[in-house]
This record gives structure tokens, sequence and C-alpha cells, in this order.
């Protein structure tokens, strides 16, 4: 198991160079964060992705950045957790949703969170210090310090009318 975790670390300080190479001041990583297998960082020009110190990334987690995402310290990310900034626009019928673009809103996530397998943080968030976002849960409005999200595992279906 040592030489498994000397290897993950090895393999995140090679990446986070690379990120700092391709982004510059526009990505910052505190001291020994680190990422797994297929961890993925999508920046948009413009945009800043800072994460704190002790961070831990699972396997298969992204995080796509429009406009800003902060990470607080000693915060911990299961298996394919994924991070969207923006959403595209869909509203507006005479145009196709991929020539819409996007709206955006900051995403800030405290310090000492557990963010569980399969969730997703959306847009516009702020996930306050002390939380645990369980399993699959798809987060779209602010929690605040010291919660615990649970998914009921229902869905909503609306009209685009």
């Amino acid at each position: 198991m040592i030489l498994l975790k000397i290897y993950w670390r090895t393999k995140a300080a090679i990446k986070k160079l690379c990120f700092k190479i391709m982004f510059g001041k526009r990505f910052s990583v505190g001291k020994n964060t680190t990422f797994r297998k297929n961890f993925g960082l999508y920046l948009e020009k413009g945009a800043s992705i800072k994460i704190g110190h002790d961070c831990f990334f699972n396997r298969g987690c992204s995080v796509n950045c429009l406009e800003s995402v902060e990470i607080g310290n000693h915060t911990i990310f299961g298996e394919n957790v994924k991070i969207y900034d923006q959403n595209h626009k869909f509203r507006d019928r005479t145009k196709l949703i991929r020539e819409q673009g996007y709206s955006t809103g900051r995403i800030k996530i405290g310090n000492n969170c557990w963010i569980c397998t399969n969730a997703v943080i959306l847009k516009g968030v702020e996930i306050g210090d002390n939380s645990v976002i369980g399993a699959g849960c798809v987060i779209h409005h602010d929690i605040p310090a010291n919660s615990v999200v649970k998914s009921n595992g229902g869905i909503t279906i609306e009209s685009l009318d």
C-alpha cells in the first residue's frame, strides 16, 4: 500500500505541475493535495480554480470551470464527483442549445467537507464547512455548514413551455 501511495502522490505532483504550467496564476493548489486516476480539470480563459491544502480527489473526479471554483482545506471527494460552475442556456427555441452559450455561477466548497461518490455540484452553490454530501446527490442550492445531505432518489419532470 505504501508503494501505491508513493506512486499516486508522485503522479499527482506531476499533474499539479502540468496544470500550473497550463493555467498559471488562475490555478492554485495547496500542499499535500492529491488526485487519483482520471482526474480532469477544464479551466476556461479568465476563470480561476483555488484548491486548499490536504484535499483528496478520488478516481474519475472532474472540475469544469468557466468562472470560479474554490475548495477549502481538508476536503475529500469520492469517485466520479463532478463540479460544474456553468450550465447550457436552453430556453431560446429559435437556436440550437449548443449555440445559446452558458450561464455561470461561482462555486465555493468549505473546509473539511466530504463529497461522496457520484455527487454533482452545480453552478452558484456554496457548501459550508464540515458538510457531507451523500452519494449521488445533485447540489443546486447552498448547503449550510455542518450539514449532511442525502438523496431520496426521486426525480421531477417539468415542461419547457
